[in-house]
């Protein structure tokens, strides 16, 4: 099987699969209504531990340009529509998540 994610914006949730086998769901920030995470299918092109900034613990780019999957130096802004279009996450939860998936897993974002 093959590990995917599936991002839903309007449920700020992030589940992690093993083929059709749910593995884990992770709570998200969103994108805000004037910088929507984009809907589509992407895929994880580079991680970068430590990224600084806002992006917490590790960064996950996506293969949209300029959008990624992060952790966040705010855990309040976890489950609202918050972000310039990334995804956000807990920084364990995303630490816990990129070790579980390598470059070129497939990401599908929809509402």
């Amino acid at each position: 099987m093959v590990k995917w994610i599936n991002v839903s914006t309007s449920k700020h949730e992030l589940k992690l699969f093993d083929g059709s086998n749910l593995i884990k769901t992770y709570p998200i920030a969103v994108g805000k209504i004037l910088s929507p995470t984009p809907f589509g299918s992407y895929k994880i092109i580079n991680k970068q531990p430590n990224p600084g900034g806002p992006y917490g613990a590790f960064w996950m780019g996506l293969s949209k340009p300029h959008y990624g999957i992060h952790g966040t130096n705010d855990p309040s802004s976890i489950g609202k529509d918050v972000s310039l279009g990334c995804i956000r996450m807990f920084n364990h939860d995303v630490l816990d998540l990129s070790s579980r998936v390598p470059i070129g897993t497939d990401v599908v974002i929809r509402k």
